[in-house]
């Protein structure tokens, strides 16, 4: 055994106090890995009793004020707490130093800090669910929340808004570190696709979380002190809470779904054996993105009392953003075009985000017509849309990520042949699942019913047993990945005859990172450059 393997970042120091006082940015990255893991199955535990509920039309597994909980619980989870940290906070903080050539990132402690800061904020709304729950929805709506909701939504405010404070450090710690610490000779177009995500998320993190942290502060401001800001019976605007939360909450779609387009960048150069088409446009397509997503929050509010021509204009930035968004999608098929492409499970997982993303864009410009979206709007299509872009999309990169990146995070292999099980259970158990609501949602079922006409059974049961397969999809890689770790066989420094520095050091990575100063990988993506003789990509 080699001395790197020996004082890898997972056995130095393996006591409980020294992982909690870790700076080590890798170690940061399992506790969130952890962290977030056990919220998922906190709101996918909230989202089986919804769907359970749902099966029948009657509402006779839950009443309707518990109903009201389950999906205010399943929404503020799974976004503030799964969605928005899983690819920046566990991948993000594991691989940014290593792809950049340095030995941690800018700021360490803060780096501690925001992993804190995210636990405080997640046990203070668990606290709030399970005192009493919260019947807001995720987006906190005023005046139901600031005036006649259940006493748990201050203390459910909070959560969000001390988590939020992660999202900052996390995105300025990243920004420092791309700027500041790249290896000598990598210039801004050497840095790998996933740097580019990762930089552009950082801008969106660090701009648009103060302004719901603000928003937050003022619902709670009114809650608490009975201060008319949103409460038109006390001299407030409720459209001034829509405004502020969606400036925030549209931005936040891209901090969930730029990460993950990142990760599909390096999966689909990797397993086609090929560079990416159109590298620099896939790089600055994704600061468009960050820039474009803050000036479209207004699609949010069709139905609401903004002029006519907002409406307009709003509805042409909608049509706008989605340009640099199929810019990365025509890439990508372009890169897999005459590819030596190996169907890996990281494969899979970034041939499904491809679709599911692509039909979750197309239905957003559905969504981003006024005519139609006053139609479909608070109904199962809308459902259908956000997951498609925000679970379909995110959580199938998340997944296709963790699946390629984990040889290096754990020293270990894991079963291929589950791999691409899992891949394919939850690429037809999500359609399956959320294919139905658009038809639902086109026909006129609202959301955030748990009692429907009868008419709609069969698709809703149809969804139902979809999440059942889905489910299942997502247990399978929580039992062999664990399995792995303690009967996996070793993966080597480079199980997939990828190219990027985080491929050249051990697997773990030493604690430190690499053993001596790397030196910088040159053009990404050098592929097309491998012969066939140790370019495979299965190892």
């Amino acid at each position: 055994m080699s001395e790197a393997a020996e004082t890898n970042y997972l056995t130095a120091g393996s006591s409980l106090r020294s992982w909690l006082l870790t700076r080590d940015h890798k170690r940061i990255a399992i506790l969130y890995a952890i962290s977030i893991t056990a919220f998922f199955l906190v709101g996918g535990v909230a989202a089986v009793l919804m769907r359970l509920e749902l099966a029948t039309p009657g509402g006779d597994l839950v009443a309707s004020a518990t109903y009201n909980r389950l999906f205010t619980l399943h929404g503020v989870i799974m976004v503030w707490f799964f969605l928005i940290p899983s690819i920046p906070s566990v991948l993000g903080n594991f691989l940014v130093p290593l792809m950049i050539g340095a030995r941690d990132l800018a700021f360490p402690r803060l780096n501690l800090a925001s992993w804190y800061v995210f636990m405080a904020g997640g046990v203070l709304a668990l606290g709030a669910i399970f005192a009493g729950g919260v019947d807001t929805g995720w987006t906190f709506y005023t005046p139901y929340s600031s005036t006649y909701s259940n006493g748990y939504v201050v203390a459910m405010v909070a959560g969000v808004f001390i988590a939020g404070f992660s999202s900052i450090f996390t995105g300025i710690n990243f920004m420092v570190t791309i700027h500041a610490m790249r290896v000598k000779g990598m210039g801004w177009f050497q840095m790998p696709l996933f740097l580019w995500s990762m930089y552009s998320t950082s801008l969106i993190m660090v701009l648009a979380t103060p302004v719901l942290a603000i928003t937050l502060a003022l619902l709670a401001i009114e809650r608490v002190g009975g201060i008319g800001i949103f409460d038109p019976a006390i001299g407030g605007d409720p459209l001034l809470f829509q405004h502020l939360f969606w400036f925030y909450s549209h931005p936040a779609v891209y901090i969930m779904i730029l990460p993950g387009m990142g990760v599909v960048s390096e999966l689909i150069a990797c397993f086609s054996r090929n560079r990416i088409f159109g590298y620099k446009f896939v790089a600055l397509s994704s600061v468009a993105i960050a820039a474009l997503g803050f000036l479209v929050w207004g699609h949010h509010m069709f139905v609401s009392s903004q002029s006519v021509v907002a409406s307009l204009v709003f509805s042409l930035l909608s049509f706008l953003v989605a340009v640099p968004s199929a810019v990365k999608v025509l890439n990508w098929t372009a890169t897999l075009y005459r590819g030596r492409i190996v169907f890996s499970a990281p494969m899979l997982y970034a041939i499904g985000f491809i679709g599911l993303f692509t039909l979750g864009g197309l239905t957003g410009l559905i969504l981003a017509a006024v005519a139609v979206d006053v139609h479909v709007h608070d109904t199962y299509f809308v459902v259908a849309h956000f997951h498609y872009i925000m679970v379909g999309g995110m959580l199938m990169a998340y997944l296709g990520g963790l699946h390629f990146w984990w040889p290096k995070i754990t020293g270990k292999q894991y079963s291929r042949r589950w791999g691409r099980v899992s891949a394919v259970l939850v690429f037809l158990g999500f359609n399956l699942t959320f294919m139905p609501q658009f038809v639902l949602g086109y026909l006129g079922m609202p959301r955030r019913y748990h009692i429907y006409a009868e008419q709609f059974q069969l698709l809703n049961l149809c969804s139902s047993a979809g999440a059942v397969i889905l489910g299942l999809g997502y247990l399978l890689p929580l039992c062999y990945l664990l399995h792995s770790l303690f009967c996996g066989k070793p993966a080597g420094s480079n199980p997939w005859s990828a190219t990027g520095l985080e491929w050249q050091t051990a697997s773990p990575p030493p604690e430190h990172n690499f053993n001596g100063r790397p030196s910088s990988p040159g053009e990404p993506y050098r592929y097309d450059r491998m012969g066939k003789e140790g370019g495979s990509a299965e190892a």
